[in-house]
């Protein structure tokens, strides 16, 4: 681990920013960095994200650092919470500026566009081995992280030392945060939550009530931990907080993205609408395809995500697709 008395968070939305409210408020000097220098500068004078977090100040120890080779110079650990279609590219963009040993703390949920890899592995392979590399995982909406709300989270790595110096620095301000060794399992966890959160708000947003959104939970997580087990994750994972925890959180409230994006794909608004109403990437838009990418070349039956895919992707009606879901032939009930 290098010398350093600063971390660099990369990605000013609401996620970032909480992110990176928190390790100041836990004591830490933090470099905060977004893409838009123009919205950082706007931070900057503000000392308030009125876009994402408004009403929550900056703290004194967060700097907003506009140049990206700054941000990360001399750092022990970087933080990236950039939507995963920007991930990657990311990454190439600051590689040559790191430390030696320069930790790498993912908290971005989702798959890489495209080709359907898991981060930790576009992170190998643009990073090498030198930089070790944690996934922030768990049931956490920015707003109550950045408000101080009680929250858990769960900190993956194949390094287990690594995993516990994140979770240190993350642990307090009202987060406690555990330790993993099972990073694909946490990190698949944070994927396949967004695809179910879509499926649970198209349920509600067609009036299907309480009934049908619990039934999709739980045959969801009975879709992640067979998709799961098949990549090498560990089913205790599934039935902890980058699991059962996430999924139950992301379904259910209305700070999740994904499911108010559901919510109106089942009222009738079409997809463009609805991520232009909520102004934010909403990650299982593109994460659907790519799961069920997997799911195909791993032969691993996923219905409902299955029928999300359809509904996203190839123009299902929605009501449709839960009526298919419906008619399936009755089967015992097995994870």
């Amino acid at each position: 681990m290098t010398a350093g008395g600063s971390l660099a968070v990369l990605g000013a939305g609401s996620w970032g920013t909480a992110l990176a409210l928190l390790l100041a408020r836990n004591g830490q000097a933090v470099r905060l960095w977004g893409r838009d220098p123009a919205k950082l500068e706007q931070l900057r004078q503000e000392r308030e994200n009125r876009c994402y977090l408004p009403g929550i100040p900056l703290p004194p120890g967060l700097i907003l650092q506009p140049d990206l080779a700054t941000a990360v110079q001399d750092v022990p650990v970087v933080v990236v919470a950039a939507p995963s279609a920007a991930y990657g590219a990311m990454l190439l963009q600051f590689k040559f500026c790191l430390a030696p040993a320069t930790g790498i703390a993912c908290a971005t949920k989702g798959l890489e566009h495209g080709s359907g890899r898991f981060l930790h592995e576009v992170t190998q392979e643009i990073l090498g081995a030198a930089h070790p590399l944690a996934i922030i995982a768990g049931p956490s909406f920015a707003r109550e992280v950045a408000l101080g709300l009680p929250t858990a989270l769960t900190v993956a790595s194949q390094d287990a030392a690594f995993a516990r110096r994140v979770a240190a620095l993350l642990h307090g301000s009202g987060v406690r945060a555990y330790s993993s060794e099972d990073v694909i399992g946490v990190e698949l966890g944070g994927a396949v939550k967004n695809v179910l959160a879509i499926a649970a708000g198209i349920a509600d947003g067609l009036g299907f009530g309480a009934n049908a959104r619990a039934a999709l939970i739980t045959r969801g997580l009975a879709e992640l931990v067979r998709l799961g087990e098949a990549v090498g994750g560990r089913r205790e994972t599934f039935m902890g907080l980058a699991g059962v925890g996430d999924l139950v959180l992301t379904c259910t409230d209305d700070q999740s993205r994904n499911r108010r994006f559901g919510l109106a794909i089942g009222r009738g608004q079409t997809a463009a609408a609805a991520c232009a109403a909520i102004g934010q990437v909403v990650e299982g838009v593109a994460t659907t395809a790519e799961i069920m990418r997997l799911a195909r070349r791993l032969e691993v039956e996923m219905p409902i995500t299955e029928q999300v895919d359809k509904v996203l992707h190839q123009g299902e009606d929605p009501r449709r697709a839960v009526e298919i879901l419906l008619a399936r032939d009755p089967k015992p009930e097995r994870f």
